[in-house]
C-alpha cells in the first residue's frame, strides 16, 4: 500500500495503544507528519523515536482527551511545531472491568454474588463512556477549527462492531461506540459545506497482546468460550490483526480515493456485523 500524505499533518489520540500506534507508523511511512497524543507520554515518546529512526516525522505529546486545558495545550504545541492539522483520528478509548458485568444474562440469584447491572456505579460507567465518546467530542471541537480553511480535511473516529451490535457484559463501552457512530454521521452533515469529511471505521475482533488473554486460556493455545462464540459468528472464521485496518484508514484520508465519502461507518470485521447467526 502506498499513499502520498506528504506535508499532511495528522493528530492521533490514543497513539500509544496497539491499534493507533500501528496507524501512526503507517501514516508516517506515507510521509505524513504524525502528532502522537496519549495520556501515557512514555508510550508515545518511544513511538516517536521509532518513527524518527525510520526517517519519518513525529511529535509526542502527553494529552488527556477528557481535559480541555490539556487538549488546548497540545493543540498549541502542534501549531507551533507543524502548523494547523489536516487530519484527526480519534482513537483514544477502551473498556474497564469496573464497567463490566460478570454474566451476559441476568438472574436473580446473581444479586450479591457477582457484578450485575445494578452494581455498576455512575463514575465507572461514565469513565468508560466518556473516554470513548466525550474524548472524541472535545478533540473534534478543538481541532476541527484548523480544518475550516482547508481543501483537504478529514476526521476518522474509531468506532467498533459494538456500534452495530452491542456485545454482552460491556454496556458502557457498547453505548459509547454506538453514540460515536451516530456522532460521526451528525458531524458529517454539519461540516459538509466546509467541507470536512467525517467517517469512522468499526474494527471487529483483532488478535493483539492486549486481547490474547481474553481469547485464550492461560496455556495460550486453548480458545476461551468467548473466542469460540466470536469465531462462530464471524463468516471469515478468524480473528483479524491490527494491520488489516490500515488500508481503510489510508482510503478514508486520501481525497482522491474517498472525496465523496462522508458519514460512513465502515466495518472491518470479517463479516461479523453482516451475519445474523442464521
Amino acid at each position: 500500500m502506498r499513499f502520498d500524505f506528504q506535508q499532511k499533518i495528522v493528530a492521533i489520540t490514543g497513539a500509544g495503544g496497539i491499534l493507533c500506534s500501528e496507524m501512526a507508523l503507517f501514516l508516517a511511512r506515507q510521509n505524513a507528519r504524525v502528532c502522537l497524543l496519549d495520556i501515557d507520554l512514555q508510550a508515545v515518546t518511544d513511538l516517536q523515536e521509532k518513527i524518527r529512526k525510520e526517517g519519518g516525522e513525529a511529535l509526542a505529546i502527553a494529552c488527556d482527551v477528557l481535559d480541555e486545558d490539556a487538549i488546548r495545550k497540545a493543540h498549541e504545541t502542534i501549531r507551533k511545531t507543524y502548523g494547523p492539522i489536516n487530519f484527526l483520528i480519534n482513537g483514544a478509548g477502551g473498556n474497564h472491568p469496573k464497567a463490566t458485568t460478570t454474566s451476559p444474562v441476568f438472574a436473580k440469584e446473581q444479586l450479591g454474588q457477582e457484578k450485575t447491572f445494578f452494581d455498576l456505579s455512575k463514575p465507572d460507567f461514565s469513565f468508560v463512556f466518556d473516554i470513548n465518546f466525550m474524548g472524541a467530542f472535545l478533540m473534534t471541537k478543538e481541532f476541527a477549527k484548523d480544518m475550516l480553511d482547508s481543501d483537504d480535511a478529514a476526521i476518522i473516529n474509531i468506532a467498533s462492531v459494538n456500534s452495530f451490535l452491542p456485545l454482552t457484559k460491556i454496556p458502557a463501552y457498547s453505548a459509547a461506540k454506538e453514540a460515536l457512530s451516530n456522532f460521526t454521521k451528525w458531524l458529517a452533515m454539519y461540516f459538509s459545506a466546509v467541507p470536512i469529511r467525517v467517517n469512522a471505521i468499526a474494527p471487529g475482533f483483532l488478535l493483539t497482546k492486549q486481547t490474547k488473554p481474553l481469547f485464550y486460556e492461560k496455556d495460550g493455545k486453548t480458545p476461551t468460550k468467548r473466542l469460540r462464540q466470536i469465531i462462530e459468528g464471524t463468516p471469515m472464521k478468524r480473528l483479524g490483526v491490527p494491520e488489516e485496518l490500515l488500508g481503510t484508514i489510508g482510503f478514508l484520508l486520501d481525497k482522491e480515493l474517498s472525496g465523496f465519502v462522508t458519514g460512513a461507518v465502515i466495518p472491518v470485521d470479517g463479516g461479523y456485523t453482516a451475519y445474523s447467526g442464521v
